[in-house]
């Protein structure tokens, strides 16, 4: 018999329509060919085209399951008392991680592609990018990854020296007493 308290284990995430919608085509492929055996690539590949065929009024079915599960969710959270999960803050003090190669070429045509497409948002820049990056050649690529390689060295420098500086304010905070009304007490005493 358990006579401590009953451990609330963390509701399970609510899941996307999509998802719903994979679960109950495994489900009924499992049903129709029990002895087949595909591969994840191959079954993920076949529900993703059944997915963008099927009709509007099929995918609300599987809209209407997320935002059920969604609200299931956030009751069960608002009910949960165990631990939550805390973002770690980052330390102000520590280097930034550097861009890579590919936000390198994104910062430098961001500006360009929204002065010829000022209705166009983040996103529809981002996807326009992307698809420059994409079709550029390697020999162009070339200028960022070098950009990219120095900055990476710089950061690796600056995280090697802040990591050195964070140890030794470690060890001085370690060597110092606890408690200082103790030592105040005993050299009172003496």
């Amino acid at each position: 018999m358990n006579m401590g308290k009953e451990i609330q284990l963390r509701p399970k995430v609510n899941v996307s329509s999509y998802i719903h919608f994979l679960l109950n085509y495994r489900n009924k492929f499992k049903e129709q060919q029990p002895n087949s055996y595909l591969g994840f690539k191959e079954f993920s590949r076949k529900c993703s085209e059944k997915w963008r065929s099927i009709s509007k009024h099929e995918k609300a079915k599987y809209e209407a399951l997320a935002k059920l599960d969604k609200a299931r969710y956030q009751e069960e959270m608002m009910n949960y008392v165990g631990k939550r999960r805390k973002r770690r803050k980052r330390d102000p003090q520590a280097p930034r991680r550097p861009p890579s190669s590919f936000i390198l070429f994104c910062q430098e045509h961001y500006a360009q592609l929204k002065r010829e497409n000022p209705s166009w948002s983040v996103v529809q820049v981002a996807k326009a990018t992307g698809k420059m990056w994409s079709t550029t050649t390697d020999v162009e690529k070339q200028p960022y990854e070098q950009r990219a390689a120095v900055l990476r060295a710089k950061y690796q420098e600056a995280l090697a020296v802040y990591r050195r500086q964070r140890g030794l304010a470690r060890k001085k905070a370690l060597q110092q007493p606890k408690n200082r009304r103790r030592g105040k007490a005993t050299a009172r005493r003496s």
